[in-house]
């Protein structure tokens, strides 16, 4: 009987557990990559950029689809840098590549796409990128494989990172929060402090202008 209970609540608990996943997931809380499709104009730099916090994981795939002359695929060069404009990725006469980093510091993160020199004769060039960030960067399959889990398991460990990933950055949102009120507050005493000193000018020349005609209508013997 006691064998009985336990695996119903066992069962219970897994049911649970199964729908607090399929919540979440369709929640869209767990991170999930989706490709980006640019169009690469002839002339110029088409650039893709993003707020990312320190210490996070960044994970591209790009490739080139010509969709006017799809037998003949332009070359396009890459440069990622960072936001102190560190280069973190930087090559030319490419179809495809990738790239992959874990950030430093926090800041937009920059992804520019343009075409090569010989190749500004093409109209129209599209270009994928597969950009993954964070939770979405790690391979499951390959955790799945080391540590031996899988089903609720897994499941599990997916939410645990997506939990960890929106607390990582919602402390992130919370400092940069504190920085741009720090710098209102400052913004707002320099104010103060300029209106203050924009008064005592104005009383200070008033003063002088009633004492400059004060002198010069009684030189004039007016008063």
């Amino acid at each position: 009987m006691a064998e009985s209970c336990n695996s119903g609540a066992t069962l219970a608990v897994s049911s649970i557990i199964i729908l607090i996943c399929l919540f979440f997931n369709n929640l869209n809380l767990i991170p999930v990559a989706e490709a980006i499709w640019l169009t690469i104009p002839s002339t110029g730099t088409k650039c893709l950029s993003e707020e990312i916090q320190n210490n996070v994981v960044v994970l591209a795939d790009y490739y080139v689809i010509n969709e006017d002359r799809p037998e003949h695929t332009p070359t396009v060069s890459v440069r990622v840098t960072s936001p102190y404009g560190n280069n973190l990725h930087h090559v030319e006469n490419v179809t495809h590549g990738q790239f992959a980093f874990t950030t430093t510091e926090a800041g937009s993160y920059m992804a520019c796409f343009w075409l090569d020199t010989q190749e500004q004769h093409v109209e129209t060039t599209t270009l994928s990128l597969d950009w993954k960030i964070g939770i979405a960067a790690k391979d499951w399959d390959s955790v799945a494989r080391k540590e031996k889990i899988e089903g609720v398991e897994l499941d599990l460990r997916r939410l645990e990172g997506a939990v960890e990933a929106i607390h990582n950055n919602l402390i992130y949102l919370k400092g940069r929060e504190a920085e741009m009120r720090e710098v209102s507050e400052r913004t707002n005493a320099r104010v103060a402090w300029f209106s203050i000193m924009s008064l005592g000018v104005c009383i200070a020349v008033s003063g002088l202008q009633l004492w400059h005609l004060k002198r010069y209508f009684q030189k004039k013997k007016l008063i």
